[in-house]
């Protein structure tokens, strides 16, 4: 029988009989896992140790710059300085007229191949917003910017820019010139320099990952612990409820919502939005089609990528897919599935877990809005 064609040709089959045709060790799944607290305190510390994950120390302050209303939403600019990089900027959105203490929740950005956008992605403060703006809206998230929409409805938001992206990118300027790629012109001010920029951002990325990899620690660790900072901060406000706390993302911001949600208790609600695989899917098919910012080494011995979401278990997560998903194979999406119900079904929380698959591409378009925004409602206003 033919060889199944994969992405390491002859190596596949190999590489899958590692550690991928079994129950992963430290699976819940597994006979000898009966108590879901004790099980999800020692997951959480394994796939803190794997990815190496960062104490950023105390939360910093943080600065307004500017501050409005905007469509029924009022809103903070802010910014904060992590000890490291430059300062992070990240908006506040919250029902115009709103009192007393809200839900809060963690708007999580894609990554789309562009890292010179970051919180601009699924939020907005103005009607001005130049057409690439519009048009990353128009192709994710149906013309809308999703973090706004759910603000409307009872909620405050915060969505910051992730490490890499917006105010968080790496400077050209700030490498040496052998890794420049001839980019000579630092400005970033018309359509074809950001366009150039991306091009260059999306080709550092491996660097960017291996040195990561040589200082100690990983990509997802510090998506994750600055994450989790943008949490402390959103939990801190006075005007949030901070023991109803919730995130969501779409693709990179999905894969950032599995690690939040899968390892900080605070959250009490978590919707990943097309970003739910198997390692399996990853090895032999579609790694070609992510970034390095997904991979966890050695973890795919003791845990399956479903399983990372599924330590928060038995708290309420929803899982949103597309079924013409280029960056995930179908089936291994509904095998993720099936690994997390039967995690939920085990921690005797079938009803707080729930999958679906909209028709379409990569995208958290309006329909699959509404079902996060109604399982918000449910599980953070109940």
């Amino acid at each position: 029988m033919p060889q199944e064609l994969n992405l390491i040709g002859a190596y596949g089959p190999w590489a899958k009989g590692l550690h991928l045709e079994s129950l992963p060790s430290f699976s819940f799944r597994n006979e000898r896992f009966s108590d879901i607290d004790s099980w999800r305190l020692e997951a959480r510390n394994l796939v803190s140790a794997r990815m190496a994950a960062l104490d950023l120390g105390a939360v910093p302050e943080v600065t307004v710059h500017r501050s409005g209303v905007y469509e029924g939403v009022s809103f903070e600019e802010i910014s904060y300085q992590l000890p490291y990089g430059m300062p992070t900027k990240a908006v506040i959105l919250k029902p115009e007229n709103a009192k007393g203490k809200l839900p809060g929740i963690l708007g999580l950005h894609c990554h789309g191949g562009n890292k010179f956008l970051g919180l601009d992605k699924i939020s907005r403060t103005r009607s001005d917003v130049p057409g690439y703006v519009q048009t990353h809206h128009d192709t994710y998230y149906e013309g809308r910017a999703w973090a706004n929409e759910v603000a409307k409805q009872g909620y405050v938001m915060m969505v910051h820019d992730a490490f890499a992206f917006g105010s968080r990118r790496v400077r050209v300027e700030d490498v040496p010139p052998v890794i420049r790629r001839g980019i000579t012109d630092f400005s970033l001010d018309t359509i074809e320099q950001i366009d150039a920029y991306n091009d260059w951002a999306s080709d550092h990325e491996h660097i960017l990952a291996k040195s990561l990899f040589s200082a100690g620690t990983s990509w997802p660790a510090v998506f994750f612990s600055e994450d989790q900072m943008a949490l402390s901060i959103l939990a801190a406000r006075s005007d949030v409820d901070a023991s109803r706390l919730g995130c969501a993302g779409l693709s990179g911001g999905g894969l950032r919502t599995v690690m939040l949600g899968g390892l900080d208790p605070r959250i009490a609600c978590a919707v990943a939005v097309g970003f739910m695989t198997t390692w399996t899917d990853l090895l032999l098919y579609k790694s070609y089609t992510h970034t390095w910012m997904s991979y966890v080494p050695a973890l795919p011995q003791e845990l399956d990528f479903p399983e990372i979401l599924g330590i928060r278990a038995p708290l309420p997560t929803l899982v949103l897919n597309d079924i013409e998903d280029q960056p995930f194979t179908l089936s291994e999406m509904e095998k993720a599935d099936k690994i997390l119900q039967e995690v939920y079904a085990k921690a005797g929380a079938s009803d707080r877990y729930r999958c679906s698959f909209h028709p379409g591409p990569h995208k958290f378009d309006k329909a699959m809005q509404t079902e996060a925004f109604g399982w918000f409602d449910q599980w953070l206003k109940g």
